[in-house]
């Protein structure tokens, strides 16, 4: 057995923190500073805090190798399956071109830019971040805002600050599955926390798309849609979060908020010409005035009715029950880990769901949407080859953080960190989601952020007196406002709407939401640890 130490470096706390923050500096430096690619600095980053686990730490070399084994499996399934299953639903709409379809169809619900603009990036956004996240929503609705005559910099901002409020429930709840995961915390404890804190962006980022959209005349005469929007998106995605299903809070808070955003009679009225004129600066796509048959629109819409007709009935008791026999749980070979105070870790015990998992009920709505689209089955498990071609190197990406995690996890690095970050006290609050911001910030992912910053945020608040799951939470929740701001997501904005080599400019047009985004973040997270707010937490 290897029992975990806080302070291997002579004893130090300090010292000891300090060295077991090598494997995050590492990451950290190599893609903020030396801009280096993140599927080679997550192997890097995982080589130094396999040293440290080894040299400084004591670990055993082969449960130190176990460790990372584990955490990249878990990075592989369920995290990249629900991502490759997802994306290849998308993949399959584009090769029948039933996604230019669904594109045509919300063109037609309002002739009002600043309303296209949210129902496209922020409900559209987000039921593509619930489905796929990992930069589709970004790339997908900003092409789309393009094609309506949008500026492809207003496009590519509006798309980046509207994937926000969806992201630590996206991919099918990734993040929050994640940070449970490495947290050792219940998912649904944590999961009822970060839906009693990103809700609020939502009633927010709607009025400020707006603006971005049309400035103040915007504001002004849209207010109406935009607050009905993310007021039901919020109500939406805290209700099925506390108390449904935490894959589908994003889902159906898409879904909400689209259907809301739509019956308001004020969505519904034409746009002045002089609006028109001053926000569709770019140039129009010839095909959004064809007409599209009544049967095909329905196909269109379909992939993603059966996404939430499969999980909805996954989630009824019965068949729950019987999905969840499938499931494998395993002492982990090679893996023998105690914490300081000698109690064996969880990580020592895998399970492993093979059906009961989001990828897997995305691969059955998959295998639905093939026979819907009229897919034939060669052209389909092409398109799912040529998905995991193009997700290479993010399943690089985070299965090698996520080991990286898993190494720092059981090694004591983490803990030792925890430890020493604690003597901030009362102060953690407010610091716990720049935290998680930072970390999105410089992975583009808010997976890798609770992966690398979870167990961190949970040792600290258990040594400050703070609510583990508030400060857990926080990271998730505060990381959502780094998406925008991410290297790889201006990347990912710049290179859909042909505008390579300028994300220096998308980048100050969107940092200063961003930090204010934050600051109300950590003012919410401040309050919620106090008794301003403490009656919102479960």
């Amino acid at each position: 057995m290897f029992v975990q130490q806080l302070d291997p470096v002579a004893d130090s706390l300090s010292l000891s923190a300090l060295v077991a923050a090598l494997p995050l500096v590492t990451v950290l430096v190599l893609l903020g500073g030396v801009r280096m690619r993140a599927h080679y600095a997550g192997p890097i980053g995982l080589v130094v805090a396999a040293l440290v686990a080894c040299l400084p730490y004591g670990m055993p070399v082969g449960q130190a190798l176990s460790s990372a084994v584990q955490g990249a499996l878990f990075g592989l399934f369920p995290i990249m399956w629900i991502v490759v299953n997802a994306l290849w639903v998308y993949r399959m709409t584009v090769r029948t071109d039933h996604f230019d379809v669904l594109r045509r169809s919300f063109g037609r619900l309002s002739d009002d830019p600043r309303v296209q603009a949210l129902v496209i990036a922020f409900c559209f956004g987000a039921l593509l971040e619930a489905l796929a996240g990992f930069g589709a929503p970004v790339a997908i609705c900003s092409v789309m805002l393009v094609a309506l005559g949008f500026d492809p910099v207003r496009a590519a901002v509006v798309a980046l600050v509207a994937n926000t409020a969806p992201v630590a429930f996206g991919a099918m709840a990734t993040p929050v599955v994640t940070l449970a995961q490495v947290t050792g915390l219940p998912l649904d404890s944590v999961a009822s926390v970060v839906g009693r804190q990103t809700p609020l962006l939502a009633l927010v980022v709607p009025l400020l798309l707006v603006a971005l959209v049309d400035g103040r005349r915007g504001l002004r005469e849209t207010w109406a849609p935009a607050l009905a929007c993310g007021v039901a998106f919020a109500v939406a995605q805290f209700t099925v979060s506390n108390y449904l299903s935490v894959q589908l809070a994003d889902i159906a808070a898409a879904l909400v908020g689209a259907a809301v955003l739509v019956a308001m009679p004020a969505a519904r009225r034409p746009a002045e010409e002089p609006v028109r004129a001053a926000v569709l600066t770019g140039v129009r796509s010839d095909d959004l005035d064809r007409e599209d048959a009544r049967p095909e629109v329905l196909r269109a819409y379909a992939p993603y009715a059966l996404i939430v007709a499969i999980f909805s009935i996954a989630q009824i008791g019965p068949v729950k029950d019987l999905l969840a026999k499938a499931t494998r749980t395993f002492d982990w070979p090679f893996l023998d880990v105690a914490a300081p105070d000698g109690k064996p870790v969880g990580a020592n015990v895998f399970s492993l769901p093979l059906i009961a998992t989001g990828g897997t009920l995305v691969l059955v709505a998959g295998v639905a949407t093939v026979v819907v689209l009229g897919v034939t089955a060669r052209d389909a498990v092409r398109e799912w080859t040529a998905t995991v071609h193009e997700l290479r190197h993010a399943i690089l990406t985070v299965t090698s953080v996520l080991a990286l995690a898993y190494v720092m996890n059981l090694s004591g690095q983490a803990a030792s960190i925890g430890h020493f970050v604690a003597a901030a006290g009362a102060g953690l609050a407010f610091l716990s989601p720049v935290l998680g911001w930072f970390g999105v910030a410089v992975s583009g992912s808010d997976t890798s952020a609770n992966a690398l910053f979870g167990a961190l945020q949970v040792t600290a608040a258990h040594e400050s007196g703070l609510s583990p799951d508030l400060l857990a939470a926080a990271n998730s929740s505060g990381g959502v406002l780094g998406k925008m701001i991410s290297p790889q997501n201006l990347t990912i904005a710049c290179a859909a709407v042909g505008l390579k080599g300028r994300e220096g400019d998308l980048l100050r047009k969107v940092l200063p939401w961003s930090l204010a985004l934050l600051l109300v973040m950590c003012l919410i997270v401040v309050a919620q640890s106090s008794f301003l707010l403490s009656w919102m937490l479960p």
